[in-house]
């Protein structure tokens, strides 16, 4: 199953379902702002992704610049902070069968789906 976790307000994130509606595979929206992501499943995207933690924060986002920028955080405590601010995860993520990859540019999207 092929799912993207969706932020509809983000232009690109709507190019990512755009992307995936004229594929014409099936797929699921996750609008993770409305529906978080846990630890562990954000941890088990972290490892398809082949990402760190801190590769996936959104850094010019204006929560992480006032209260998490200047902090020295363990991956541990990224999760937790992209848990608690699901604004500041990447977007969007498309993930199928054991990989995943962040929809900037929408030909990444093109790239896991061929």
């Amino acid at each position: 199953m092929i799912i993207i976790y969706h932020n509809p307000r983000c232009s690109k994130s709507r190019e990512g379902v755009k992307v995936l509606e004229a594929s014409g595979k099936d797929f699921k929206v996750r609008e993770y702002l409305k529906d978080p992501l846990s630890e562990d499943e954000l941890t088990s995207l972290l490892q398809k992704l082949n990402m760190s933690p801190i590769e996936l924060v959104r850094t010019e986002e204006k929560i992480w610049k006032e209260e998490y920028r200047d902090r020295d955080l363990s991956d541990k405590e990224l999760i937790r902070v992209m848990v608690e601010n699901p604004k500041l995860i990447q977007r969007p993520v498309v993930e199928k069968e054991g990989a995943a990859i962040v929809g900037r540019p929408s030909s990444n999207i093109e790239r896991l789906l061929s």
